[in-house]
């Protein structure tokens, strides 16, 4: 499934503006990639002069205020009470109203088998008239033997997909990965799936004195190496058996890890290898939308994004490397889109071969021409492809 054709500028001076209303299982100040993405989409929106009303859940803090969003705290816990309120709230609004859904199964509540709301939105398509357009960010869990707790959420999981399926007039999909996934379970089998990409959710900081100076901070000698994720079981395995031959094999360089978790993951590893403590940093989460995540990236010289299921559209951790301009290396697997492996935007090598991964990052680091030419062919492979106004032009040009 390749990325759709942009519109023609002609058919964007045409697109009128039209009222969107997105609904959302977590928005700023909540964090997390749902949050963060549906909070660049509304704001891409607003700024071509649609009105965008954000429901969400309940939160603690207030959302940042961007001209043209509205954020309504309507959905609490997503309970059978607050669709109903939220039922009476949309009805305030002309019809037909279109419902831009971000979905991802255990965001919902019901510890994520929240039937009623797949059955709300039908009814909301079927009995009101609203268009639903359904952003699937996760389809469902996967089926894994003996595991009997998860095995019944994932049944449970795939009725809702058939109820959601029949609800959505378009259905996006944030890796093409998912289409064969979802095909068994949709009844409109002649539907038309469509690739909307996931951007940075990484606004990107213009300081390099600053970022110069994070450079001598970790390692003023040699080469700065950095990792960006959320440091979760699938993938530090993967940084375990890349970051000690990487820096014993690298003399001079640093490894600095970037995003929640990270100083855990720090702590785990030098109680194996106590020797990488002077070379390996961490500085814990940041908040996406503060400049000093978009330093960090800038400040290395080079990034580690491996994928035990290959790099792929949806991964807004490569989105932020790409959109930086860092010399990326990454992986190929059995989600990789086929787009990865025809551009030289990254240094791809298999998911299941760690030393080739360590000895593309050893060539890299040898060849500073090579890091910054691929640098910045992946800048440009991300604003042709993922960057947020990409992604924008799609949503508005299926009106």
């Amino acid at each position: 499934m390749p990325l759709a054709e942009p519109c023609t500028e002609t058919s964007q001076d045409r697109r009128q503006p039209m009222a969107w209303h997105v609904i959302t299982c977590e928005y700023p100040p909540q964090s997390g990639g749902v949050s963060d993405y549906t909070y660049l989409v509304a704001k891409g929106l607003a700024s071509h002069g649609d009105a965008v009303h954000v429901w969400g859940p309940a939160s603690n803090g207030q959302a940042p205020e961007v001209s043209g969003v509205e954020v309504r705290q309507t959905l609490g816990r997503f309970s059978i009470g607050d669709l109903r309120n939220l039922s009476r709230e949309l009805g305030a609004f002309p019809s037909p109203r279109r419902l831009l859904v971000q979905w991802v199964p255990h965001g919902f509540g019901y510890k994520s088998v929240n039937l009623p709301f797949c059955v709300w939105l039908w009814n909301r398509a079927a009995r009101h008239g609203d268009t639903v357009d359904l952003m699937v960010h996760e389809p469902f869990l996967r089926f894994i033997p003996g595991k009997w707790r998860q095995n019944a959420a994932a049944t449970v999981h795939r009725i809702m997909t058939r109820i959601l399926l029949r609800a959505a007039q378009r259905v996006w999909l944030s890796t093409p990965a998912w289409e064969p996934l979802l095909r068994p379970y949709d009844s409109n089998r002649a539907r038309a799936y469509q690739w909307l990409p996931l951007p940075s959710t990484v606004p990107t900081a213009d300081d390099p004195a600053a970022s110069v100076q994070l450079k001598d901070r970790y390692n003023a000698a040699g080469v700065l190496i950095g990792h960006f994720g959320t440091f979760g079981p699938p993938i530090t395995p993967l940084l375990r058996a890349i970051i000690p031959p990487l820096l014993r094999r690298s003399g001079g360089a640093a490894v600095v890890l970037i995003g929640p978790g990270s100083s855990a993951f720090r702590d785990g590893l030098l109680k194996d290898f106590p020797d990488l403590e002077p070379a390996l940093f961490a500085i814990g989460q940041i908040d996406a939308r503060d400049p000093r995540l978009s330093l960090h990236l800038a400040a290395c010289y080079l990034l580690i994004q491996p994928y035990p299921d290959g790099v792929t559209g949806r991964r807004t951790s490569m989105m932020a490397a790409l959109a930086h301009g860092r010399a990326t290396i990454t992986t190929s697997g059995p989600f990789t889109e086929p787009m990865w492996a025809a551009t030289r935007a990254a240094v791809l090598t298999p998911a299941d071969d760690m030393d080739a991964f360590v000895d593309s990052a050893r060539e890299l680091i040898a060849n500073p021409a090579a890091r910054a030419a691929l640098g910045e062919a992946g800048r440009e492979f991300y604003r042709r492809n993922f960057a947020i106004e990409r992604v924008v032009d799609l949503l508005r040009c299926s009106q």
